[in-house]
């Protein structure tokens, strides 16, 4: 009897505005079923989701029919690592069960990528058999992250405080996926990734 193939499962990892959602796209086009966590925090913390009670009663007032509101929830947390933990401690099993479910449904592809904004930061890289690292010049990583709404400087050195630096997520990585240096190169890579893992 031969033994079970289950999918190559690739890790996508990078710090804010390197493109990840980007490179998820291209492996969409090219067939691969993503697991998008931060999609997967949105829909536990929207309406109806089955985060939010715990999360009303662990920080009161911050969550209605609309779901969490997140303005109420990041002035509860931001800066706050405890208060962080707390709220990680709700989100992430939540995230997790769903992660899990997404691989069940996929389990006869011959490849999936889970796309994870903090992979290497937790234990999530010890669960994947690639870590594709999306990444890009600190300058254009800047102008992308502070052109988006409501984000200010302060933001975000903040977000940067807590993400493993690029240049260290680089040497973690198995491959990195340039995203600073036009988009060809960038499609060429996920290109080469799906026809070696295949």
């Amino acid at each position: 009897m031969g033994l079970k193939r289950r999918p190559v499962i690739v890790g996508l990892t990078g710090s804010i505005g390197m493109g990840k959602s980007k490179i998820s796209d291209k492996f969409r086009h090219l067939g691969v079923p993503v697991f998008d966590a931060d999609a997967a925090v949105r829909e536990v913390q929207g309406p109806g989701g089955v985060a939010l009670p715990a999360i009303e009663t662990e920080f009161p007032g911050t969550t209605g029919p609309s779901g969490v509101d997140r303005a109420k929830l990041g002035a509860a947390v931001f800066g706050k690592p405890d208060r962080l933990k707390r709220l990680e401690r709700i989100v992430h099993p939540a995230v997790g069960r769903m992660q899990q479910r997404f691989l069940r449904r996929n389990r006869s592809r011959r490849m999936v990528v889970l796309d994870i904004p903090l992979l290497l930061e937790g234990e999530g890289w010890k669960h994947v058999d690639l870590v594709a690292v999306a990444s890009a010049p600190f300058h254009v990583q800047r102008a992308r992250v502070l052109a988006r709404p409501g984000m200010t400087q302060e933001k975000f050195r903040n977000v940067l405080r807590h993400q493993t630096p690029d240049s260290v997520k680089r040497d973690l990585a198995d491959v990195v996926i340039e995203t600073g240096r036009g988009r060809l190169l960038t499609f060429r890579t996920v290109k080469s990734i799906v026809k070696a893992m295949r």
